[in-house]
């Protein structure tokens, strides 16, 4: 009932003008579920996803989460309790290792970010331009 009260309400009420803009404004905020985190990853016009991507196709390579990757994500920002902000620092964590990798790697065409890269730490899936699926590994780099 308090989320949906507005000013109005208490002119309506009977309250004087002068005391209802002396009260603080209250907001009443619900807490993000997974299908909001998802969409906050993947919808608005600057979203963590379409970044990362865009990143990536600088290198000329394309960057694809799956939807259980997305999913992971989300889970994994409602475990720690870190909400939409959490998911940047996921998403970083995932793709850290690759971005420094990509640029010197002329070969690879394909990043594929799936939920076990998220949830276990796997390395992500790199699609060769000789279509040869490869997993990334820290040994190629050196």
């Amino acid at each position: 009932m308090l989320a949906q009260l507005i000013p109005d309400d208490l002119l309506k009420y009977g309250l004087i003008p002068e005391f209802v803009g002396r009260l603080p404004v209250e907001v009443a905020l619900d807490s993000l579920d997974k299908e909001a985190l998802i969409r906050i990853l993947t919808e608005p016009k600057n979203a963590i996803v379409k970044q990362y991507q865009k990143f990536l196709q600088l290198d000329r390579v394309e960057l694809v989460f799956t939807n259980d990757a997305l999913e992971a994500a989300a889970e994994c920002a409602l475990r720690q309790k870190t909400g939409a902000r959490g998911l940047r620092t996921i998403i970083e964590d995932v793709l850290l290792d690759i971005m420094y990798e990509i640029p010197s790697r002329a070969d690879v065409k394909k990043v594929i970010i799936n939920g076990d890269v998220i949830n276990i730490h796997n390395k992500p899936l790199l699609v060769t331009r000789g279509e040869r699926n490869t997993t990334y590994s820290e040994d190629e780099s050196a």
